[in-house]
């Protein structure tokens, strides 16, 4: 292996097993979502520069609407938005002025559901494509009953913590689909409960859900009527409903992808690769664990450190070798290769075929 780094920069499609291992690691947000709140934001007087700064955003990050952004920035986002533009009810004025349908693909997907009941499951399945979260079941959105009472209960843990996301969800929740509604003197949400303390601005949600609010309680949660999961939606052609919902399902699997171990690893070796500063102690280190821990992790997930490198290392070379931009020995260099004859050995294992036929 050599020990120096050449000025190169290589851009490759993530594996199969491995897609999106360039996404940010923890929970994320998505980023037409996050553009979302920052043009309101802006729209409500905060300045674009100074609020993308203190959200550590670039216009970069936000570009693909179906990219994926840091938690830690959409909080920093949301109350910088507030901080800029001295509204501090702004998590509930972004839910109750911008229908989810303009900034997320789960929003169209909803619109095109045949009942609300219909909607409430496509939203349970997709929801993380808009924002992921911790939740105390499988789905975050459950409807339950209590006392006689229909409700629907967001699972989400630790929701004090950021109770902007409650009331940024729940506005958007009840303002757009009251237009669902058979009766429209029947308000469709009848109570609303959240886990937070009373804010300041606390008649403001009385005016945005149009409902009485109560704080402090043990769950987030909206008592709606009965008879609201027969409520007629089909606003959006249903045909354009299942290509949407295509769709969503392939980004939900890159989303499930992102958070593989190999996709981790992967991250963090390929701008290694040229330096041969592979060692599995290396990696693990750099992620906090142990080897044992960290072999133990890829073996659950069907494949040794070994198996990722090498696999790596070959997507690596065929990128390089198919752009034709780079000569087989710098493709052997870039892939951790300091003999040329080495590299080539490795190549025809990978595809039968020697490198230099490979590049034509």
């Amino acid at each position: 292996m050599t020990g120096g780094s050449k000025n190169m920069t290589v851009r490759l499609t993530p594996s199969p097993e491995a897609s999106g291992a360039a996404r940010p690691a923890g929970p994320t947000v998505g980023a037409g979502f996050a553009r979302g709140l920052l043009e309101f934001a802006v729209r409500k007087g905060a300045d674009r520069l100074a609020l993308m700064e203190k959200a550590g955003l670039s216009a970069e990050e936000l570009a693909d609407q179906d990219g994926r952004v840091p938690m830690a920035k959409y909080v920093d986002l949301m109350r910088g938005g507030i901080a800029l533009s001295g509204d501090p009810a702004l998590a509930l004025h972004f839910g109750e002025a911008i229908n989810i349908a303009r900034v997320s693909i789960i929003g169209q997907i909803g619109r095109a559901s045949e009942t609300m009941s219909e909607a409430f499951v496509q939203l349970n399945r997709f929801v993380r494509l808009v924002v992921e979260t911790e939740n105390s079941g499988d789905y975050r959105f459950q409807k339950i009953d209590r006392d006689g009472a229909t409700w629907i209960v967001d699972t989400r843990l630790n929701a004090n913590a950021f109770p902007e996301l409650t009331e940024s969800a729940f506005a958007q929740l009840i303002c757009h689909t009251r237009e669902f509604g058979h009766d429209s003197n029947k308000p469709m949400v009848k109570l609303v409960q959240v886990t937070h303390p009373r804010p300041e601005h606390w008649q403001e949600y009385e005016r945005v859900f149009a409902a009485p609010v109560e704080f402090g309680k043990d769950w987030n949660a909206m008592q709606v009527e009965p008879e609201w999961t027969e409520y007629r939606v089909a606003r959006e052609d249903q045909y354009l409903g299942t290509i949407l919902r295509g769709h969503a399902e392939g980004l939900l699997k890159e989303l499930e992808a992102s958070r593989t171990v190999r996709a981790q690893v992967e991250a963090i070796l390929l701008p290694r690769l040229p330096t041969g500063e592979t060692g599995i102690e290396d990696i693990a280190a750099k992620m906090g664990v142990s080897r044992q821990t960290l072999y133990r992790k890829l073996k659950d997930e069907g494949v040794t450190y070994e198996q990722a490198l090498d696999e790596l290392r070959r997507r690596v070379a065929l990128h390089c070798l198919n752009d034709r931009k780079l000569s087989v020995n710098e493709t052997a260099y870039l892939v951790g290769f300091s003999d040329p004859a080495a590299f080539s050995r490795a190549f025809k294992r990978w595809t039968g075929s020697s490198p230099g036929k490979h590049r034509g």
